[in-house]
This record gives C-alpha cells, structure tokens and sequence, in this order.
C-alpha cells in the first residue's frame, strides 16, 4: 500500500512538473510574440498560428497532410524493421557474419541521407518508393546495430542451457533469443521511429506535393511563419502519440519488464 502510494505521488509530481515545463515555454512564446520582442514573421502568436491550423483542418489539407507523412514515416521505418531485426540478431550470434558486414555498417551509418537523395531520385524515380527509402536509409543503420548490442546482452548461459536440451539455430532465436531481448527491442523501436519523423522534411523535399514536410519547405517560400509552426508542431504531437503507443505497447508485450525511470 505505501508502494503504491508512492507511485501515485511521485506520478502526480511528474504530470505537474511537465505540465509547469510546457506552461513555461508557451508563457515565453507569449511574451516574446504578443510582447513585440520578436517579429510576427519570425516568432507568430499563438493566436495566429491556432487560428492557421483551425482553417487548415477545417479545408481537410491539415489531416489530408498528416496522412501522407504519417504513412511515409511509417513505411519507411518498417522496411528497417524487417531488415535490421534479422541483421542484427545474426551479427550478434555469428562473429563470421559480424566481421563480414560491419565494416559496411559502421560506414554507411557516418553518410548524410540528404547526400543520398540525389541517388534514390535516380536510380528509383519520384514516386511514393523514394520517399520510403530515404527513411529506411534514415534508420536502418542506426537501428542494426542498436538490435545487435540489445541482442549482444542476452544472458549466454540461457543460450548454452537450451543448446544442452538440445535446440536448435532457429529454436533458440525464437525461443531464447528474441523473448530476452524483447523489452531492449522495443525501446530500440521507439527510439529510431523517431528518428524516422526526423527525416520526413529530408524525404519530402524533393517531388513532393503533400505532406508536412513539403508544407513546411513550401511556407518557407512565402515566410510563412505560422503555416510553418502548425506543420512542426502536428509532427511534435504524432510524435509523442507514436512513442506513447509504443510504451503502451511495451507494456502489453513485455509486463514483467520494469524501466529504470519506472514507464
């Protein structure tokens, strides 16, 4: 009882003291904006830009905007999930494999994705694929090595045990090795969905015509400020419902895991 207490308490405290975080930047937008510090065409009100938004989801562009991205990000985040989860596992569990690949990976992951548009645009075209594959590149690296450390940590003797009942190769990836590195493969989730959204306005920049980022890139043009804002603050919000489902999600499919920080 006094455990659980304690958790409601300090659970309490951790809302308030986010809600006081986000009350203070938005006090020092209002001041900065409506106080005549900065210019509306650099800083606009939050008047100006609720309003902008309020107009952009009532003509339908606002969400016609987040459906397009949100299925890009997405999209190109699972084609690394695909690739990388079954790279990684492997790198981690065959040193033949590892030192056969790493090379490529350590390299690859140092190259700037803007540099490689030029490339997707030429060798797959300006269709839906190219924006996928700027995403991919965007977070496959990353996240192949990410799988291979959490792979890495899984305990040995439970390896060896299971290799003793006598598994198999497959047997013990899907009996052994995934089950224990599950909780770190989903925080290793989350983490490089979000950096996918990073890379949506690199993914829409070029042959676009929708899309948050390409709305973000277009309202530029025009200093249009407020149009600016609403994109980047509907990227913020879709960011923090995916990383909110993904705990929800690491919770359902990983119950007896507790995180340090407790969520």
């Amino acid at each position: 009882m006094i455990g659980s207490k304690r958790k409601k308490k300090a659970f309490g405290t951790e809302q308030i003291l986010s809600l006081v975080c986000l009350g203070l930047i938005i006090a020092a937008w209002c001041i900065a904006s409506y106080g005549g510090f900065v210019e509306e065409i650099f800083l606009p009100t939050p008047t100006g830009v609720w309003k902008r938004m309020c107009e952009m989801a009532a003509d339908g562009s606002l969400w016609l905007s987040c459906a397009y991205s949100t299925k890009r990000v997405m999209m190109g985040w699972i084609w690394s999930v695909v690739f990388a989860l079954p790279c990684g596992m492997l790198m981690a569990n065959s040193r033949k494999f590892a030192a056969f690949i790493r090379p490529v990976m350590e390299f690859a992951r140092y190259l700037p994705v803007v540099a490689l548009v030029p490339l997707t645009l030429l060798y797959i075209g300006i269709d839906e694929a190219q924006k996928y594959t700027v995403i991919f590149l965007g977070t496959f690296f990353q996240l192949e090595l990410m799988v291979c450390d959490t792979v890495s940590g899984v305990d040995k003797n439970m390896i060896n045990a299971a290799r003793t009942l006598g598994a198999g190769k497959f047997q013990i990836y899907k009996e052994v090795i995934l089950p224990a590195a599950l909780p770190g493969l989903m925080d290793d989730f989350r983490m490089t969905v979000g950096w996918a959204w990073t890379y949506l306005v690199v993914a829409e920049m070029v042959a676009a015509s929708n899309g948050l980022g390409y709305m973000i890139l277009r309202s530029q043009r025009y200093l249009a400020t407020d149009t600016i804002f609403t994109g980047l603050i509907m990227i913020g919000v879709i960011g923090l419902v995916t990383d909110w489902f993904f705990r929800i999600l690491s919770k359902l499919i990983c119950p007896w895991y507790v995180r340090l920080d407790g969520k």
